[in-house]
């Protein structure tokens, strides 16, 4: 059976974009046809400035929502990160067989550290080398398939190319990992600029569709979501990025094709009511079953905790024999 690993980073309110770009597909497809573990990678939140404080909430209701959504721990492993020392372990390994190039070439890191310097700072060393880290929570598992939205390819590309050099260097100790996506919305838009991913770091609002939100706060945001010039309902991402970003959404709720709404839809009000409709629909159940859980957070944590045990068992003896294939002494 195919092991697939994916994580979700408590950074922010997770979001549609996260739901429809990849977490849908792990409760829905990954976790029946697969060996699967998902993670509450909340060592990757300390890569910025960070509360403390924040991180722990958000990474407990990361963990929830990621049940929420339909994970069940009796078909898949769900963890937090930080739970599992292998990660960090493995991370270092493949620091020393990683090149500051490759680093630096990651777009993430080019963005973040231009908007730092901009504004006359410094990013954090780990903001350069979490790539690695990333890579070292998907090797540690053996893992042969890494569902994410496509802004994450990059990394994923990086993964198996240290694993092969590790591999060559020092014999095969890894599985060298392949991506995949979801056919529609793997990138969802932020709704007041349809050109930028709809993150959950953003500071603003109004373009981002959190999963928690309420039902008229979901309506009100994709009523005022940005469109296009003219008035004709076509999907044409460089032409018409806004209307885009609607009939993309709309089709990944109901299970549609983009191209064949937008030959429904006569004005940009009708799309928008309608997606707002879907989405509002799409999202009920899980804010339901979020709620049910927040009132039993002794079941979370005993997931966590078996969660964490189980991956623990599943990366000890990849990491162990990654420190003996690189050259390090075995502890007695």
């Amino acid at each position: 059976m195919k092991r697939v690993f994916s994580g979700i980073k408590p950074t922010g309110h997770l979001t549609l974009g996260n739901y429809l770009g990849a977490m849908r597909r792990w409760s829905a497809v990954d976790q029946h046809e697969a060996d699967a573990l998902f993670c509450v990678v909340d060592l990757h939140a300390l890569t910025v400035d960070h509360d403390p404080g924040r991180v722990r909430r958000l990474s407990r209701q990361a963990a929830t929502l990621l049940l929420a959504t339909g994970l069940d721990p009796q078909l898949c492993t769900v963890f937090v990160q930080s739970h599992v020392d292998e990660h960090a372990r493995l991370s270092y390994l493949l620091e020393c067989v990683a090149t500051d190039g490759e680093m630096r070439r990651m777009i993430q890191y080019k963005e973040k550290a231009a908007a730092e310097r901009a504004r006359g700072g410094s990013v954090r060393l780990s903001l350069l080398t979490y790539p690695v880290l990333m890579a070292a929570d998907i090797l540690a598992y053996g893992t042969d398939e890494v569902p994410v939205g496509d802004d994450q390819t990059q990394h994923v590309e990086l993964t198996r190319d240290v694993a092969v050099r590790f591999n060559q260097r020092y014999g095969r100790t890894f599985v060298v990992p392949r991506t995949t996506h979801p056919e529609v919305a793997a990138r969802v838009m932020n709704l007041q600029d349809p050109t930028s991913k709809m993150g959950k770091s953003d500071d603003v609002g109004p373009g981002v569709v959190y999963l928690l939100d309420e039902p008229e706060a979901v309506r009100k945001k994709i009523m005022r979501a940005v469109t296009d010039s003219g008035s004709e309902v076509v999907h044409d991402r460089e032409a018409r990025p806004g209307v885009s970003n609607l009939l993309e959404i709309l089709a990944a709720c109901e299970g549609g094709n983009p191209n064949d709404l937008a030959g429904v839809y006569e004005t940009y009000g009708s799309l928008k009511k309608d997606t707002a409709e879907a989405v509002v629909e799409l999202l009920r159940p899980v804010q339901q079953r979020h709620k049910e859980l927040c009132a039993d957070p002794a079941y979370v944590e005993g997931v966590l905790r078996e969660g964490a045990e189980k991956a623990r068992e599943m990366a000890r003896p990849r990491v162990d024999a990654a420190y003996r294939a690189i050259g390090l002494l075995p502890a007695g």
